[in-house]
């Protein structure tokens, strides 16, 4: 075994030797590297008339950084939070709208959480023979593992047909809550050693307050942490199409694969740190905090906390303050801004003020300790991710749910770029990269050194 490991080290560094590649040769040969140039401007590879993005306007030809928008269908997503909020549960509506391209009327509304409700079933047995099998503390493995045998379940599996495909998005959107919850409780149990607690969705409950029933052992839930969650997963559902986790959906429809390889792809992107991880790593930041700076409310010692972040001194040594910033947004992320009012109001029910007037502090001062240490292009601003991860800490769910529930939400994000994929596309999608190698010729094995 220690042989083998030996072999690993060295076989590693041949790795890195074959195939480290110069900064400065994608600048030699103009490659846009992660498919975005140094201002942060991304490659269009595609046509979308599902989400739209806004973080600059164009003043006088100078591309100026703006407040953020973002816009689902051509509706405001702020707009469409305050068209629901206190009303009714807003994931339904919104998921009926990134599906069909419009807002229902009552009559559709409840047609469509009927046929949500009677999908939120699995076959049977599946819980204990797939689910149960095989816990992990990566729920987001064990959700993607339950995608890919659900194939097995589906006569249908491999048909690419709309009407089809739409069947098994509607299906995998009802039972996701359901394959994550389930995923969590079998860890819990076989590797925590805790009771095990398998309850059923209900059909006369939304997808949020059905997540937290399921969750919970006693199944109580308030309206208020309900309603949190509910706009939670409404602002999590799409984001613009560019993102890691959407164009991997793309990329993978574009070859012809099923629904349930093309979902589980999706998963495997989304489950990454640099993606859908990033507010389990401001929880842990925050969490780090408060071990090691003793008066939350003095302001330089907070700050000197984060200077020493970005100077890999402090909590993970990756010189990143968490939950600031983002690829797209510059002076503001429209989701952080629109969900901040509702995180108030749960951290005022919870008895949880002090931690928000530090997250807000944060929030505040984070963007002139980045300006002060390095140079930056665009502004730097909270993102979704900052607060999201406080939330869920106050509605006392797990840190290993975190990114499933970004699944459970984005789920309908996919499946809607997915449908509209197929419909409008014929090709392939094969991106070009620039090869650089440098021909050889061919020495016997006798002859090598």
């Amino acid at each position: 075994m220690k042989k083998n490991e030996l072999l690993l080290n060295e076989y590693a560094q041949l790795c890195r030797e074959a195939d480290h590649l110069e900064p400065e040769m994608f600048d030699k040969y103009e490659v846009q590297r992660g498919l975005r140039d140094k201002n942060g401007n991304g490659v269009v590879t595609g046509l979308t008339n599902i989400s739209h993005i806004e973080s600059f306007k164009m003043v006088d030809g100078v591309k100026t950084p703006c407040e953020g928008k973002l816009w689902y269908r051509g509706y405001d997503c702020i707009e469409l939070v305050k068209g629901f909020r206190g009303k009714n549960f807003g994931f339904e509506e919104v998921a009926y709208l990134l599906l069909f391209g419009t807002l229902p009327n009552e009559s559709q509304m409840k047609q469509f959480r009927d046929i949500l409700n009677s999908n939120r079933t699995l076959p049977t047995n599946f819980t204990r023979d797939v689910i149960m099998k095989a816990p992990s503390s990566d729920i987001m493995n064990s959700l993607t593992r339950s995608v890919l045998t659900l194939a097995s379940y589906d006569k249908n599996c491999s048909d690419t047909g709309v009407e089809n495909v739409l069947r098994q998005s509607l299906n995998l959107i009802s039972v996701f809550p359901m394959l994550a919850v389930y995923g969590y409780h079998a860890y819990n149990h076989y590797q925590n050693d805790e009771s095990m607690y398998i309850h059923r969705p209900s059909r006369k409950l939304s997808t949020a307050e059905n997540l937290l029933m399921m969750l919970r052992p006693d199944k109580k839930y308030t309206e208020l942490e309900a309603r949190v969650l509910d706009i939670a997963l409404v602002l999590h559902m799409e984001h613009g199409g560019g993102n890691n986790s959407t164009f991997t959906t793309r990329v993978v429809t574009s070859s012809g694969s099923d629904t349930y390889s093309v979902i589980a792809a999706a998963l495997s992107s989304l489950k990454g740190p640099k993606h859908g991880g990033a507010n389990i790593k401001v929880v842990e930041m925050m969490y780090d905090l408060e071990k090691h700076v003793s008066d939350w409310e003095d302001e330089e010692a907070v700050r000197a906390y984060l200077k020493k972040i970005l100077n890999k001194e402090a909590f993970d040594r990756k010189g990143l303050i968490y939950g600031m910033g983002h690829a797209v947004y510059s002076l503001s992320d429209p989701r952080a801004q629109v969900f901040k009012g509702f995180v108030h109001s749960l951290a005022t029910a919870k008895g949880r003020e002090k931690d928000f007037a530090l997250y807000s502090m944060i929030e505040r001062i984070a963007p002139q300790v980045i300006a002060e240490k390095a140079r930056i292009y665009k502004g730097v601003s909270a993102n979704v991710d900052f607060y999201s991860g406080f939330v869920y800490s106050m509605l006392e769910i797990p840190l290993e749910m975190f990114t499933p529930i970004f699944a459970i939400a984005r789920i309908v994000g996919w499946s809607a770029h997915r449908i509209e994929e197929l419909i409008n596309m014929d090709k392939i999608i094969r991106p070009a990269y620039k090869s650089v190698m440098q021909r050889r010729e061919y020495v016997e094995i006798g002859d090598r050194n």
